[in-house]
């Protein structure tokens, strides 16, 4: 569980809320109502209004639907990660299914292919990612993807089955080329810290290409905190950071790049401020 006292301090709020299109509330240390409650409070003092908790095995993809009841603040996305589908089997979809198609999950995902990690055999990886695409059309929610060192396979097999309406590259983690493809394709792409790591630079010149209405910001917490505070542990508070870092970088005010991608994480998931009004 990651320790309070190892995060970074707080940054100065944001002039207009912004969501956080991509954490994990368990792996920060949220395991029950009160530490999700206090860690959305946290974030919500520096801007942050919402935020998609995102599953990774089958625990947690239990525990997110869980957790997206507890917080109005707080919605889900339900998936198998990549390097957890070795040993996928016909209970796991049938789960994975059900749990999906809860009102407050607003993604499939993550899914995607992951070579970095040698956890899952390739072969398995793309089976299970062909079969989260036919999930996400058949409950026509967005496809959250998780694409590290395989690029070309993602975009390929996106083609190959046909891609459901909405899809979004969590952390996105191309170049430029790869940014022109997606969005031309209609994609969103997800920044999260490592867009602020000054030695990106491929991914910090894609990240200036991404129009307005296709980007989306996200901490993927508890990891990849922002600069200045590497190394140190993330939450959604810390979005703030890589706000204002991705505004300089692209020339932009604060304020609009948050209004911006909020009104882009609204519309793709399809919730609204009455949907996160604290009613308790």
């Amino acid at each position: 569980m990651p320790l309070t006292t190892d995060l970074p301090p707080p940054p100065p709020p944001l002039p207009v809320p912004v969501v956080d299109a991509h954490t994990h509330l368990d792996a920060c240390g949220a395991a029950d109502p009160a530490g999700v409650r206090a860690t959305l409070d946290r974030a919500a003092a520096v801007g942050v209004s919402a935020v998609v908790t995102v599953a990774d095995d089958m625990a947690s993809a239990r525990w997110v639907v869980q957790a997206a009841g507890w917080d109005r603040r707080v919605f889900a996305a339900v998936a198998l990660h990549p390097t957890r589908t070795a040993a996928m089997t016909d209970a796991d979809r049938t789960e994975l299914e059900r749990l999906a198609a809860a009102p407050r999950v607003v993604a499939v995902g993550e899914t995607g292919l992951d070579y970095y990690w040698d956890y899952s055999p390739h072969k398995a990886q793309q089976e299970a990612y062909r079969w989260h695409i036919d999930l996400a059309k058949r409950l026509g929610k967005p496809l959250m993807i998780h694409d590290r060192d395989a690029h070309r396979d993602v975009l390929a097999i996106l083609e190959q089955e046909t891609a459901p309406s909405t899809v979004i590259f969590h952390c996105f983690s191309g170049d430029a080329a790869m940014a022109r493809a997606c969005v031309d394709a209609g994609y969103v792409l997800s920044f999260s810290g490592t867009v602020t790591f000054r030695n990106a630079r491929a991914l910090r010149e894609a990240a200036m290409l991404v129009p307005d209405g296709q980007l989306l910001v996200e901490t993927d917490a508890p990891f990849l905190t922002p600069h200045p505070h590497r190394g140190k542990t993330n939450e959604p508070a810390n979005l703030p950071y890589t706000v204002r870092d991705l505004a300089v970088l692209r020339g932009q005010d604060e304020a609009e790049l948050a209004a911006s991608s909020s009104a882009t994480a609204e519309r793709v998931f399809g919730f609204g401020a009455t949907d996160t009004a604290d009613r308790s």
